[in-house]
């Protein structure tokens, strides 16, 4: 199992706006200096977390990037579902009856993940 680079970046930003919050907001060229990463990139990264109502873009002189929501409410599953999305991790392609035990073992584990990151929150761990 392995998140794509979008998902390891977007935790990153999520984290760097969560010690920033507060601050002026951050646009989009010093944010990508600073993570590293191309603008374009980041941008669809970014567009990706406003879409998802994790982050809001401000235009004008002023504008840029800040957390739309408390940063006690972001959890690190929150993040994740807006880059991967929903999707089961596991789906049998052997069994047609859908009674495949190895798929329950492996969607039980998946819940068991997917419980522990919803209750992890990106500011959790400053």
């Amino acid at each position: 199992m392995k998140y794509t680079k979008a998902t390891n970046y977007a935790l990153h930003i999520m984290t760097y706006l969560v010690k920033q919050e507060g601050k002026d907001n951050l646009s989009l060229q010093p944010l990508a200096s600073h993570m590293n990463i191309s603008p374009t990139y980041l941008s669809k990264i970014l567009t990706q977390l406003v879409k998802a109502d994790l982050i809001q873009s401000t235009p004008g002189v002023n504008g840029g990037y800040s957390l739309r929501k408390p940063k006690t409410e972001i959890s690190f599953y929150d993040v994740i579902q807006a880059i991967e999305g929903s999707g089961s991790l596991f789906t049998c392609e052997m069994d047609e009856n859908h009674a495949c035990q190895i798929e329950k073992v492996m969607r039980d584990a998946e819940e068991k993940m997917v419980n522990d990151l919803k209750e992890k929150r990106i500011c959790d761990i400053f």
